[in-house]
């Protein structure tokens, strides 16, 4: 049975950095490790990964830690996992995504970054399932994500609190990523609110602006990710191509029979890059 108690996060005078400390704590107490080096939010297609990183010591449901809610969305696993990489560092696995358009508001958007970042992960790794506006990327083609564009009209940040995004997805990390596959293309990625799909005028809005890939997450993720001062890498499947890209309706289940066709070899790669940086 789901509580009926008020979530944290929806408390406007809490504040967001105290519960993902409180969030850390409980993390170390559960899992038996004091500190994460290396944080990924597994999105659709990407989940594979997280049995090919190292040796999972603890798997937990997130709802058990304070701020995390369970998944809205089939393809989520809704547990936070600990793995030992195989160089010795820790690696934490969020499986557990709120998405901006499931209405809880940013705080909850962001918390498991925050937590991440509360738990001493100095990397984070962001990756997703979206629409690919090049008609060169074919469904299952994996690309980097160079910058993104903002079209939710929100942010993570509160206040005057002002944050420079030049490098926001580390040059280094793609850097070292394409050491890993050289074949790695990369591209901006546009957020948009959700949950409908974007229709082809938007599609083509988004290519005009400079766009590359459409989904539904991961940018505000990523702005918090660099207020906490983590790098940070973000990755993209491209599930399907968007519409008015692409003849064919668009919907959920074509999203997660790529991602799912797509999925050991995407893991592979991931585990490639993580034992890279």
């Amino acid at each position: 049975m789901h509580s009926t108690a008020p979530h944290p996060l929806d408390d406007p005078g809490a504040s967001p950095f105290g519960i993902a400390q409180k969030a850390a704590e409980q993390l170390a107490e559960r899992t038996g490790v004091d500190r994460h080096d290396i944080a990924l939010t597994l999105g659709s297609g990407w989940g594979r990964a997280a049995d090919l990183l190292g040796e999972t010591t603890a798997s937990i449901p997130a709802v058990d830690i304070v701020g995390f809610s369970a998944p809205a969305l089939a393809g989520h696993a809704g547990t936070l996992r600990s793995v030992l990489l195989p160089n010795g560092a820790r690696a934490l696995i969020i499986g557990a995504r709120t998405h901006y358009y499931e209405g809880h508001g940013v705080r909850r958007v962001v918390h498991s970054v925050r937590t991440a970042a509360a738990a001493g992960a100095r990397t984070m790794i962001l990756t997703n399932g979206a629409g690919g506006i090049r008609d060169t990327w074919t469904p299952g083609t994996p690309v980097l994500i160079s910058d993104h564009i903002n079209l939710t009209a929100d942010s993570p940040l509160e206040g005057a609190t002002f944050v420079d995004l030049t490098d926001l997805y580390t040059r280094r990390l793609r850097d070292i990523a394409r050491t890993v596959d050289p074949s790695l293309d990369e591209g901006v990625y546009c957020q948009f609110r959700g949950p409908h799909y974007e229709t082809p005028a938007e599609v083509q809005y988004a290519k005009a602006i400079g766009g590359h890939i459409v989904g539904m997450s991961t940018a505000l993720e990523a702005i918090a990710a660099r207020e906490a001062g983590m790098e940070l890498l973000g990755m993209s499947l491209i599930t399907n191509l968007a519409a008015g890209i692409q003849t064919t309706p668009l919907s959920h289940e074509e999203v997660l029979d790529a991602g799912k066709a797509a999925e050991a070899r995407l893991g592979d790669l991931l585990a490639r890059i993580v034992s890279a940086l």
